[in-house]
């Protein structure tokens, strides 16, 4: 890969899933008022033909991974995991009175945080709890996120047992040097044990996170973590880059310094090698950051255009309507978003006041939705077209302009009413989704907010 390109695209940019990106969401003009009457607005619509999503997040860590982005609480008292289960059952029972009809369920995930921090019978209490008042969608998809530390058999079945079929673990990286330095350490006979327990359970979807961009990680790294890999052969990978924001996330991201950091160049090129070995293997690429064997749902729905990219990142199941129960959950109707508060006390506070817990959010308009839609396209299926009315460039000149720019660099080429990312150009499909981000290009923001795009 060029390293000109490497050097002129590797800024601070979103991932993109959602539009508008979270520090550009209009807080004033949101109200909780507002966004109920989007998400009513979203189920009317939707729930008959295509049902809701539900996200469930579940905070507690017994440990501190210095890699995480994600909201936690580091705890070992595991006696919090009733009285969250309780809350969160509380916030669906409010949704219900709002929505006042019976759901119709068509994706639901557990993450965390550590889903497989709470036992198997307060999980299956959780879950029960939610499917009783519900109704469940012809091809109903849950999953849910395992640590293979602690992911034991009763768990697996638990879950199975309650129409689980997909289980992905946080892997990272075999190496023990790094894992120590990101405060992960799992051995690879401890991932074999969680993903053959999976499959003689009955789980038809393994997958496994690893993260390139590690401190101290080498490309010799990448390729032993992906040669164990493949002798498991899980059903998908994610790929992730490692997103390096301690300015957001704190001193949890600074059990080592930048400089233990791959240059630009080198962290690309552990994606590059990365994505050698894992399609010699039989992976397919998927959007960003996403592998697949085609026997997978995942790659099923990127051949068949059905690919769909949300907060819990990207997905076969699409859905209008996304509720997302427990602390800092993030809701999306299409129309709207709304994340909870990101304490467990106001959590609670609220819910015992019978108040929806939702402290921010945004509420989209027509601007909004027509570049929600083509970045949407962009990061699922690398290509947009603007012959639909409702995706319009009319009002959109500026972006024309800066497209031209990648087409001379080669990342994209231009065919009838229709932009195509080239082959060379997924890799910088995070920058070419900012060429349409119009906040971003309006309101530079004065300090970094985003990670690297490479």
């Amino acid at each position: 890969m060029s390293q000109s390109l490497i050097h002129k695209y590797n800024v601070a940019g979103p991932r993109y899933t959602s539009y508008p990106t979270v520090p550009y969401w209009d807080l004033e003009s949101f109200s909780l008022e507002g966004w109920k009457a989007s998400l009513k607005r979203a189920f009317i619509e939707s729930n008959a033909t295509e049902g809701l999503s539900l996200y469930i997040h579940l905070p507690f860590c017994e440990s501190l991974c210095t890699f995480c982005g994600c909201h936690k609480r580091i705890t070992k008292r595991h006696e919090v995991e009733s009285p969250y289960i309780k809350a969160v059952l509380k916030e669906w029972s409010l949704y219900l009175a709002l929505l006042e009809s019976k759901p119709v369920i068509k994706e639901l995930h557990l993450g965390g945080g550590t889903p497989t921090f709470f036992s198997a019978e307060h999980l299956n209490l959780l879950i029960s709890g939610l499917l009783e008042s519900s109704e469940l969608a012809e091809g109903y998809e849950f999953s849910f996120e395992g640590h293979p530390n602690n992911t034991t058999e009763a768990h697996l079945q638990t879950l199975y047992d309650l129409g689980f079929r997909r289980v992905s673990y946080g892997v990272q990286d075999y190496n023990l040097s790094i894992q120590k330095a990101i405060n992960r350490v799992q051995p690879f006979e401890n991932v074999k044990r969680a993903t053959d327990l999976a499959r003689q359970i009955g789980y038809t979807s393994v997958g496994h996170d690893i993260i390139f961009g590690l401190p101290f990680q080498t490309e010799t790294d990448v390729i032993e973590t992906i040669t164990k890999t493949k002798a498991l052969m899980p059903d998908r990978i994610a790929f992730y880059s490692y997103a390096h924001v301690p300015w957001i996330k704190g001193n949890g991201q600074r059990g080592f310094s930048e400089a233990d950091l791959p240059t630009p160049a080198s962290k690309r090129q552990q994606y590059e090698t990365g994505k050698q070995h894992f399609e010699a293997a039989g992976y397919v690429e998927i959007g960003m950051d996403h592998f697949a064997l085609k026997s997978d749902s995942l790659y099923k729905a990127m051949a068949h255009k059905t690919l769909h990219r949300n907060f819990m990142g990207y997905t076969a199941s699409k859905t209008q309507a996304m509720i997302g129960l427990g602390v800092s959950s993030i809701s999306d109707s299409w129309y709207g978003f709304a994340q909870n508060v990101k304490s467990n006390e106001e959590y609670y506070k609220l819910l015992e006041q019978d108040i929806i817990p939702v402290f921010k959010g945004h509420i989209l308009n027509t601007e909004d939705l027509i570049i929600r839609k083509h970045i949407l396209n962009l990061m699922c299926n690398f290509e947009t077209s603007w012959e639909d009315d409702s995706l319009t460039f009319n009002e959109l000149p500026d972006v024309l302009i800066k497209l031209k720019e990648f087409e001379l660099d080669g990342l994209l080429q231009f065919e009838s009413n229709k932009v195509i990312v080239t082959e060379n150009g997924k890799a910088f499909i995070r920058n070419i989704c900012m060429a349409f981000d119009l906040l971003l290009q309006r309101k530079k923001p004065e300090t970094q907010l985003f990670s690297m795009t490479i």
